[in-house]
């Protein structure tokens, strides 16, 4: 049998184990300076991508800056208008307030007037039947011309009456017209016309059957205007004219004791002291209206202001 040869080299063949060991440092070594080289440049590469994104984070930073500053100039534009359209609705409902305010003034105005045209109508068709039951009711006005005018004045008027269609000038006006006159005036709120028309008549026909209501609406016509400074908030002329109007009433009681308007007068004056903050003279006032004027419309009013005050003294 033959035995196993030994290895060994042919004539002419190089060593393979030596190449081979060979191939494979050198393939160590080339790989080593590429995985240093390789580490070198990813360091490299590493570090430039990261200031990349660096500068990426800035832009869209500053973007998002910019962004948010242009939201909130709108914010706060949107807000300022909003604030201005709240001022401007502010503006318009007080304007309407202020409107509304006046109308209501203006009805309590004519509320106050139509009522003092029913007293007056009241008191034309009173006076009326006075002059229907007595034609001597006219001629009363010729006692004053005796005392304040002695002689000559007295004849003047007579003539005068018969031919009241003509009324060329004021002189030939009837009594009846200027108190009329004057009541339109208190009528419309014209109170101080009012006040001056009334004044005339009493000063040309003391006497007059309607003497007494005529110094009875010039006290009313200040109570009224009393009622407008009271309602404007103007408490010191409110006062003035509230005092006014008090001396006004007493005049009626004072100088007309028997006119239809002395029982309003003086309930009218009680109402005025009680807003004058004096209801110890209003409690006088009223329970002298009881006691003289029992069967006047007014005297169940005075009852009863007077059980309301009557407590608040004890």
């Amino acid at each position: 049998m033959l035995g196993q040869e030994p290895t060994g080299t042919l004539p002419g063949e190089t060593p393979i184990v030596v190449r081979d060991t060979a191939a494979r440092t050198g393939a160590r070594l080339i790989l080593a300076a590429l995985l240093f080289g390789g580490c070198a440049s990813m360091s490299d590469v590493t570090g430039v991508a990261t200031q990349q994104d660096l500068m990426e984070v800035r832009t869209e930073l500053a973007v998002i800056q910019r962004s948010a500053s242009t939201a909130k100039a709108d914010a706060e534009a949107a807000v300022a208008q909003m604030e201005k359209r709240q001022r401007e609705r502010t503006a318009e409902d007080e304007r309407r307030l202020q409107a509304i305010a006046q109308r209501l003034e203006g009805l309590s105005t004519g509320l106050t007037s139509l009522a003092g045209r029913l007293d007056e109508l009241n008191t034309r068709t009173e006076a009326l039947g006075r002059q229907m039951r007595g034609a001597t009711a006219v001629p009363a006005p010729l006692p004053p011309t005796a005392t304040a005018r002695p002689t000559a004045p007295a004849p003047a008027p007579a003539p005068v009456e018969p031919t009241p269609g003509s009324r060329p000038s004021t002189n030939a006006l009837q009594p009846q017209d200027i108190y009329q006159a004057a009541y339109i005036d208190f009528s419309k709120g014209s109170y101080p016309l009012a006040v001056a028309g009334f004044r005339e008549f009493l000063r040309r026909y003391p006497d007059h059957p309607l003497a007494g209501a005529a110094q009875y609406w010039i006290g009313e016509a200040h109570f009224s205007v009393a009622r407008g400074y009271t309602n404007a908030g103007q408490a010191d002329k409110a006062t003035e004219a509230l005092e006014q109007a008090v001396q006004e009433f007493r005049k009626v009681q004072a100088n007309f004791a028997r006119s239809d308007k002395a029982a309003t007068a003086l309930y009218k004056e009680a109402l005025a002291l009680l807003e004058l903050k004096q209801p110890a003279v209003a409690q006088a006032r009223l329970q002298y209206l009881v006691d003289n004027f029992p069967q006047a419309e007014e005297a169940p009013l005075a009852r009863e202001r007077l059980a309301a005050l009557k407590p608040s003294d004890r």
